[in-house]
Order: C-alpha cells, then sequence, then structure tokens
C-alpha cells in the first residue's frame, strides 16, 4: 500500500517529483537483474555437477544404477513439496526475500551432499596390488587351496569376512538424498518468481532483453558443471589424506572414484553468494507502462475465470484457496493443453533419462574415462543445445509462426531428431575381451556369465574368489578378472608399475606375465567415437530447435488468465511423471546389462564393474526412442483438436468483427501485428519455466 500510495502522490504532484526517485527503482532492477542471473549460474551449475558425478558416486558407496536414478530423482520431489505454493501464493509475498531464502537452501543441501566424504573413512577399493618400499619380496597372488571354498561365499582373501565396521557407513548415499531434496526445495522459487519479478516491472521494450540476459548466463552454469567435474574426477577421492604414490589405479579403472565431493563444497559457496543480493531488494517496483496481457494472447476463450487478483491487492489465504479449484478445472477442461501436457511428459522422460545416462554410456560404450565424458558433455553437447534453442526463438521470430506453425515446427524438429538418433544403433563397440565373463579361456566364443565361468584347469590350483574384481591384463592381450584367477604365482614390481609372472591361463609355456589393470583394446572405439560426437552434436542442436516454439505452444493454447497456473500444472506434472521416474526405471534398464557386480566388504552387490556393451546400447537407446515413438503416436490427436479449435476462434473473432462493423475488424489486425512483435518477448520470458537442468 505504501509503494501504491507513493506513486499516486508523485503523479499528483509537479513532475520534478515524480522524477525525482526513478533512479532508485532502475538501478533496483539491474540489481535483481544481476542477482537473478547469478542465481541462475549457480543452480545450474549445481545441478550440472550432480549429473557428472553418477558414476562417483556408485563406485563411493557401492550402489547400482537404480539407487543412483533414486538420488537425480529426489530434486524433483523437493520442488514438488512447494511448487504448487509458490506458483500460486508466491507472488503476493516479498519475492525477492523468497529466492533469497532459497539459494540458502540450495547451498545446505549443497553441503550436505559432501558430507559423507568427511564421515566415512578412506576409499578401499579391490586389489592385490601393493606399494612396497625397500622390499624384494611380493606375495604370490596364486595361494595355494581350492577355490571351490570361495564359490560358497564372496569373502575375498584379502579381507578377512569378520571386517565388517565399514559396512554401516556405505548407507551414507542417504544423506546425498536429502541433501538432493534440500536442493530442489530451494531451486523452486529462483525461476518463477525471479521472472515474473522482471515481467512485472520492467517495461515491455526491456523484458525480453533482461530475460534473455538471464537465459544466456544460465547456459553458461552447466558448461561450467561438467568442466568442474571433468576436474574433480581426475582428482583421487582421498585427496591431501593419502600418498598419491600408493595409489594404484588410474582414472581409467571402473574402480577410480574421484574428488566428487569437492565440487560440492565449490558449488555450495558460490550459491551461498548468489543468496546475498536479494536480501537488500525492495518487494515492488513502479509498475510501466505496458500492454495487457489481453492485448498480446492469442486464444481467446469465452470462459472467464473470476476472482483475478492483482499482486499488490490484500487478498486474503482462503479467497484465493476457493479460487484454485475452479481455476484448475477450466485449466484441465481443455484438451489441446491436456495432450501437449502428455506429449511433453513422455518427451521429458526420454529427455531426462537420456541425459542422466549420457556421461555413464560414454564411459561404459566408449570406454573413455568420466573426466573426458564430463569435458565433452560441457564444451560439445551443451552449446549446441543452447545454440538450438536461441536458434529455434530466432526462427520462430523470423517466420512469424502462429501456434499451429509453433506446433508442426516442434514436432517436425523433433521427428528429424528421431531419425538420425536411429543411427547411434550403428555406432558399436564389442564387449571388452574378460577371461570368464565375455569370453571362455579356451577360446574367443562369447559365454552366458556366472561366478562359475572364471575357474578353469589352469587356475584351478590357487585359492581364489570369484566376486573379487582386480584385473589384470595378459601378455595374450586378454584381461582376467584378477591375478589369481589369471594363474599367476609370482610378481615384481610395486604399484601399478606392479608385473605379475608365471600366469598359467595366459599361456601353456613359457613365462607369461600380465600387468596391472584391465587391457585398452580401443582400436574399433577410437575410430566410431568421433563419429558419435558429431552425431551427438547434430541430433541435439536439431531437437533443440523445437524448444522454444514447443514451449511458445503452451503459453498460446491456453487464456492469459490462465497462464501462470497452467505454467505451474506442467511443471508440477512434468516432475511428478517424468522428473523423479525417469533416472529410476532407465538406471534399473541399465543395470540387466551387467555383467560383473563389485561386492560389497559383507556380503551382497555393489557398483558395477563391466556391462554388456550391446545390451546396454539396446537398452539405453531404445527406451529412449521408444518414448519418442510414443509421444509422435499421442501428437495425432492433438494436431487434428488444436485445427478445429482454431478454425472455431477464427470463425468468431471473424463473425464479432463484421458484426461491430470496420472499426472492429482494423482492431483485429492491429491485435495480429502486436502479437508477432511481441512473440519473442513472450517466448523469452517463460521459456525458464522448464527446468534448465532436464533441458541440458
Amino acid at each position: 500500500m505504501g509503494a501504491k500510495q507513493g506513486r499516486t502522490q508523485g503523479n499528483g504532484h509537479s513532475d520534478t517529483a515524480a522524477s525525482k526517485p526513478r533512479s532508485t527503482p532502475s538501478n533496483s532492477l539491474k540489481m535483481f537483474l544481476v542477482a537473478l542471473s547469478f542465481a541462475y549460474f549457480a543452480k545450474a551449475l549445481s545441478g550440472s555437477y550432480m549429473k557428472s558425478t553418477i558414476t562417483q558416486l556408485e563406485r563411493r558407496f557401492d550402489i547400482p544404477s537404480y539407487l543412483i536414478g533414486v538420488i537425480d530423482g529426489s530434486f524433483e520431489v523437493g520442488n514438488l513439496l512447494v511448487i504448487a505454493f509458490v506458483s500460486y501464493f508466491g507472488a503476493k509475498l516479498h519475492r525477492p526475500k523468497i529466492i533469497a531464502v532459497g539459494c540458502v537452501l540450495m547451498s545446505i543441501g549443497t553441503f550436505i551432499i559432501a558430507l559423507p566424504h568427511f564421515i566415512i573413512g578412506r576409499y578401499q577399493f579391490e586389489t592385490s596390488v601393493r606399494w612396497v618400499v625397500n622390499s624384494t619380496f611380493n606375495p604370490s597372488p596364486c595361494p595355494v587351496g581350492s577355490p571351490a571354498v570361495l564359490t560358497q561365499g564372496s569373502q575375498r582373501h584379502d579381507v578377512p569376512a569378520t571386517t565388517c565396521e565399514s559396512e554401516s557407513n556405505l548407507s551414507m548415499w542417504i544423506y546425498v538424498l536429502l541433501g538432493n531434496v534440500l536442493r530442489g526445495i530451494g531451486e523452486t522459487p529462483v525461476q518463477p518468481l525471479g521472472i515474473s519479478y522482471i515481467d512485472d516491472f520492467a517495461g515491455e521494450e526491456n523484458a525480453a532483453l533482461y530475460v534473455g540476459c538471464v537465459q544466456t548466463i544460465s547456459v553458461v552454469g552447466p558448461v561450467f558443471g561438467y568442466l568442474l567435474g571433468s576436474l574433480c574426477a581426475k582428482i583421487y577421492v582421498d585427496i591431501g589424506f593419502v600418498k598419491m604414490e600408493t595409489i594404484t589405479i588410474t582414472p581409467s579403472d571402473a574402480r577410480w572414484v574421484g574428488a566428487w565431493w569437492l565440487g560440492y563444497l565449490i558449488a555450495g559457496v558460490i550459491t551461498l553468494l548468489s543468496a546475498i543480493p536479494f536480501w537488500f531488494l525492495p518487494r515492488t517496483l513502479p509498475i510501466p507502462d505496458k500492454c495487457t496481457p489481453e492485448q498480446t494472447s492469442f486464444i481467446k476463450d469465452s470462459r472467464v475465470v473470476k476472482h483475478k487478483y492483482p499482486a499488490n491487492d490484500n487478498t486474503s489465504f482462503i479467497e484465493m484457496a476457493k479460487d484454485f479449484i475452479p481455476t484448475l478445472r477450466t485449466l484441465l477442461g481443455n484438451p489441446v493443453y491436456l495432450i501437449y501436457l502428455c506429449v511433453t511428459i513422455i518427451q521429458l522422460n526420454s529427455l531426462i533419462g537420456m541425459v542422466t545416462y549420457k556421461p555413464k554410456y560414454i564411459e561404459q560404450h566408449f570406454r573413455q574415462s568420466a573426466s573426458k565424458a564430463n569435458f565433452l558433455m560441457g564444451v560439445i553437447n551443451i552449446p549446441a543445445v543452447a545454440l538450438g534453442m536461441f536458434s529455434g526463438g530466432l526462427l520462430m521470430k523470423r517466420l512469424k509462426l502462429n501456434i499451429m506453425g509453433a506446433a508442426r515446427f516442434a514436432i517436425g524438429t523433433s521427428l528429424i531428431g528421431y531419425v538420425l538418433s536411429l543411427f547411434f544403433f550403428a555406432m558399436s563397440c564389442e564387449n571388452a575381451k574378460v577371461a570368464g565373463v565375455t569370453l571362455s579361456y579356451n577360446s574367443d566364443d562369447a559365454i552366458s556369465y556366472d561366478k562359475h565361468t572364471v575357474f578353469t584347469g589352469c587356475n584351478s590350483d590357487c585359492f581364489c574368489s570369484a566376486s573379487e574384481w582386480d584385473p589384470v591384463c595378459g601378455d595374450n592381450g586378454i584381461t582376467y578378472v584378477s591375478p589369481c584367477l589369471a594363474g599367476c604365482t609370482g610378481s615384481a614390481g610395486s604399484g601399478r608399475n606392479t608385473v605379475f609372472s608365471n600366469c598359467s591361463c595366459v599361456g601353456v609355456a613359457g613365462n607369461f606375465t600380465a600387468s596391472a589393470g584391465q587391457c585398452l583394446h580401443t582400436d574399433d572405439c577410437d575410430r566410431m567415437f568421433p563419429y558419435f560426437l558429431v552425431l551427438s552434436v547434430i541430433t541435439s542442436f536439431i531437437i533443440s530447435l523445437g524448444g522454444t516454439p514447443g514451449y511458445m505452444f503452451l503459453i498460446r493454447c491456453i487464456k492469459p488468465q490462465l497462464k501462470s497456473l497452467a505454467l505451474g500444472f506442467h511443471a508440477l506434472a512434468t516432475r511428478t511423471l517424468a522428473g523423479i521416474p525417469a533416472p529410476i526405471y532407465f538406471g534399473g534398464i541399465i543395470d540387466t546389462t551387467c555383467l560383473k557386480w563389485g561386492q560389497k566388504r559383507c556380503g551382497g552387490i555393489g557398483a558395477c564393474r563391466i556391462y554388456n556393451t550391446s545390451s546396454y546400447r539396446i537398452a539405453y537407446l531404445g527406451l529412449t526412442l521408444s518414448l519418442r515413438t510414443i509421444s509422435f503416436i499421442i501428437c495425432i490427436p492433438g494436431f487434428i483438436l488444436l485445427s478445429r479449435q482454431m478454425k472455431k476462434e477464427e470463425r468468431n473473432r471473424l463473425h464479432g468483427a463484421l458484426a461491430n462493423g470496420g472499426t472492429e475488424l482494423e482492431a483485429l489486425r492491429k491485435e495480429e501485428f502486436v502479437i508477432s512483435n511481441t512473440d519473442q518477448s513472450q517466448q523469452t520470458s517463460d521459456l525458464n519455466s522448464i527446468d534448465r537442468e532436464t533441458r541440458l
């Protein structure tokens, strides 16, 4: 009320008095713009960093992919808990301070994610390689005994079964989940309240520019997030707590865990800093003169929703709550909106599942390190998506697409991307040659792995564990699950330079040796990987072209009074039915392609050590494209209903214009002109309603 009175008094007195305070609101709005851009950068950075640490978290906490999906989807759960309240009631409160509280909660959640590293002990991985100083004696990797003893259990010869004090620490992944939930709660008010604040208090000619600046800067966040993930993946998890020369594995090893916690500390500090400016910003600013929503909307629905209150009215909570149900009923009574909602939910299931596990797919299928996979996502894939979204908005403005044109453009680009994605099936790598896992000991024939296939005559005299994963590369170019299972009786050297000798399974005669680590047969992958990257960039760009027109379809297919609720309900539905379940069932299906699971210290499966490459590719790509196929089928009735609705709307408008004479007809022409010139402003403002992380 005080802001209203101040503006009334300013208008009632001299021009000097009215113009005196104008510099302060302008500076406040620019300060808000800078603060919101930084907040967008911070939340995008932490979100993309979470996706870059998937394999690191799997290995550190010894959990399968579907549990990683649960952790990733917990962010959406946090959003879901408060998004309805923020979308509907947030505009009535002090928006900058609510955003500040959200940023603080995000930073606390990010710190909680990193907390387990400082609680649990040092990371211990399966290995028979020792760091020996000033010693010429290395224990034999092939103890004399019978493998039958260990095939009945999961005990490892280097770790007694009674040593289970660290088992309880493995449940520390729950802290990661809870931290991600809190991060999701804190992120909720940033987008809807931030964009609505700019839209309310910026002039019509400046709103698109301001929101465009926020968008541009927010794109930088995921780039830095994946680059930070790439850097941290190169650093050993216990850096600073162990002597690095004693670490016997490399970043390309399936047991390697990078310093995943370090990136969360950095992201948490950045997010906390982003909250500071919002505490000093005003609740409201003078509202500039600009067009009302009715002047720029495309759909004119005859059903009028009552009880619409301006943001500055002192409306009671009860009055707003009473209006919620009839408003929602009116929104869901629009069949075009419902079909659009179904299509986007299915498309986002495909998109979220694909993006969540894409770095893992690059690691496992093309045998790249986690660091390289994250680097490529950050510098190649994400910029292609950002350029596609920008180009899509530019093309929409240049082509002056109406609602039907926007729908056709979005579906057309999605279909082209779908066809190009089919070529990913042809870009395959052979399974790694692992004796007893992907091929038999005596031939190159593929086998169906179980714990008994790793035992054969050449290692029958060794007391070996079937559950251990400590790979060595034989002179014959074949990887063996452990030096014990390779039949090696001696070793020389220490650390990464250890060489195992007298390996009976490597050759039938002579002194055959094996070196620590898996054989890196990447010839076929090295030839195919560049083609995969090029096709990935092209398809990402083409699919992203339809992102802006497709989302503008949502804005135009509903009446303006329902826009805020429609955006909120759309976000609510996509998070519930796509953001939460997609990572879980994608991870579950990926788990079915695992050939060799790691073993927890006290029993039970841990993280997967090696996958069936062909099955992984078919499951991952097949599920992604199957979901897209379903979405295209649902689009057919949507186009039919949209065409009928447009024809009906055009007839109603034409009849109204003829009934009111030439004046009304001229008004319609002016309105069409206003629509074509404000589309870019509106699309830029509302594009951020889809979560940036899932888009990237």
